[in-house]
């Protein structure tokens, strides 16, 4: 999508808003824990919810990687859904590495719990 585009759904939506997908499993409610895919249900309810408010979606990586290859096909089914039922949407990855509490535990099971890593490298910043 160009910057134009954006700008076009930003006017014809008359809004700014980008809705997180900080999918948390631990917090997902009951209900969707016996589907299939928790996650992706979760992440379609919040997205069919929003998208006519939004102009945006943005998931946080940590919440997927930390699953391992269970998390990322969740992520990979939640943008192909955006991107066939909803064309026009901006999507971005907010994959920074070295944030803040809650975003760095999950970076940390990630590497260490799902994908049983000895070490990692970090940014001194």
């Amino acid at each position: 999508m160009t910057s134009a585009e954006l700008f076009s759904q930003i006017k014809a939506k008359k809004s700014f808003l980008c809705v997180g997908l900080d999918t948390d499993i631990q917090k997902i409610p009951r209900f969707l824990l016996d589907t299939t895919d928790p996650i992706f249900a979760f992440n379609k309810e919040i997205i069919d919810a929003t998208h006519d408010m939004a102009v945006a979606y943005k998931p946080n990586l940590a919440f997927y990687e930390s699953l391992g290859v269970n998390g990322w096909n969740s992520l990979e089914k939640t943008v192909n859904y955006i991107r066939y039922n909803y064309p026009d949407m901006f999507i971005i990855a907010d994959a920074k590495r070295g944030d803040i509490g809650n975003t760095s535990n999950l970076y940390a099971r990630a590497f260490f719990d799902a994908m049983d890593f000895d070490a990692v490298t970090v940014a001194p910043y």
